[in-house]
């Protein structure tokens, strides 16, 4: 018997008359495992942790819009084409949101929330950055709810079980005797792309505290590194996808967005080394504070100084003393010199 790795059959669970949906969950998960980390790294770069998750309130809602519009335009067809449903455009729940739009517009909604809050922008997506990718590795196990983003068939024992689906009501199709329908098992490139997102986490985060990026430079590491991964997944896929001159449309952008990193790595060459508080705060400060030894060796270069100047000083007495002395002698001898005169 083959081994596999199962999905599940519903992606809702009802409590009562609530649906808690699987994808829906994987996302808001994401977004709070993002804004704890980007409240760590704010506050290790020296900044208050809770401007993470004032600026999340811009950012998020920002990411999402432009995450969904991203999906309907770029997947027209389900909505618009024929037999569409235009209004299914606004059922984010089902899924459809593309990574690359709720980054985009999520900058924008970062950007003003940093505008907001008096935080420099580029220290922010510093932070952010790793956050962000653990986001997408957690927020493809909603892929896994839905039964859906898979590649080629195949046989090895980690092939992803994938059912027939209803979207709409959000579960397996079940044949006559209540079974979920079996489509196949297929290469799970919604674990693969999982994977290559926590491997970039990670990365990120230690080139950034072996190498004291420049500011700026993690999020431009995140840029660069993120469509490597994905042109390999998209190549892996079979789910049907709008072309371009023959390869998928995320395909190209992923190469544009590859390019976009490579010039944001670029550009961001000259700005400064971003430290932690403790650093920032023991440069800005007294240095011979905390050195004993440059403190004690001040100190005696002050006493040698005052020594010098006690020693100058008393040299300058001595001879105005002598001066003085000279002249009350001398003045002395002329007046025996004038008596003498007088007697005479």
């Amino acid at each position: 018997m083959q081994a596999y790795i199962p999905s599940p059959t519903t992606g809702v669970l009802w409590l009562g008359p609530i649906p808690i949906r699987g994808y829906a969950m994987c996302i808001l998960a994401g977004i709070v495992a993002a804004i704890w980390i980007c409240g760590r790294r704010l506050r290790d770069r020296g900044y208050d942790s809770e401007d993470a998750l004032n600026v999340a309130w811009w950012a998020v809602p920002f990411g999402i819009v432009g995450g969904r519009l991203y999906h309907v335009i770029s997947s027209p067809q389900a909505y618009f084409g024929e037999g569409g449903r235009p209004l299914d455009a606004f059922k984010i729940w089902q899924g459809g949101l593309g990574i690359w739009g709720a980054v985009a517009l999520g900058a924008l909604g970062a950007w003003i929330g940093c505008r907001k809050h008096g935080l420099p922008f580029l220290d922010y997506a510093d932070a952010a950055a790793p956050g962000i990718i653990l986001a997408q590795a957690m927020g493809r196990w909603g892929n896994w709810f839905n039964n859906e983003l898979y590649g080629e068939k195949t046989d090895v024992p980690w092939a992803l079980q994938i059912h027939q689906w209803d979207e709409s009501a959000g579960h397996a199709v079940r044949d006559a005797s209540g079974n979920a329908v079996v489509l196949g098992y297929y290469h799970p490139t919604f674990l693969y792309e999982s994977i290559w997102c926590l491997l970039v986490a990670a990365i990120i985060v230690y080139v950034d505290r072996r190498f004291n990026l420049r500011r700026g430079r993690s999020f431009a590491l995140y840029v660069m590194l993120y469509p490597v991964g994905r042109i390999v997944f998209e190549l892996m896929r079979t789910d049907p996808a709008n072309h371009f001159l023959g390869l998928r449309l995320n395909v190209w952008t992923s190469l544009v967005v590859f390019v976009l990193g490579v010039v944001l790595w670029w550009l961001f060459r000259a700005n400064p080394v971003t430290l932690a508080e403790s650093s920032a705060a023991g440069g800005s400060g007294d240095d011979s504070a905390d050195d004993p030894d440059q403190a004690s060796d001040g100190s005696d270069v002050e006493d040698a100084e005052s020594e010098g100047s006690a020693g100058s000083a008393a040299s300058m007495g001595e001879t105005e003393s002598a001066g003085s002395t000279g002249e009350s002698e001398s003045a002395a001898e002329d007046d025996v010199r004038s008596a003498s005169e007088s007697n005479d």
